[in-house]
């Protein structure tokens, strides 16, 4: 091979690397997001929970 083709296949696999980081990390970010909304979620109801809870109940410890 010449230099030119050496060139051109070191820059495929270099394109190949890291187009499969790319899709990792695209993966890792949605699995993320998705945590993200259920957190949102969970955070949401109990703030709703608390907003509409009596504060003169005592604890069940009481």
């Amino acid at each position: 091979m010449n230099e030119l083709e050496e060139r051109l296949v070191a820059l495929e696999e270099k394109f190949s690397y890291q187009d499969e980081l790319v899709n990792e990390l695209n993966k890792i970010v949605a699995e993320q997001q998705t945590a993200i909304e259920f957190l949102v979620k969970e955070i949401k109801g109990l703030s709703e929970q608390a907003a509409t809870g009596s504060s003169n109940e005592k604890p069940p410890h009481y």
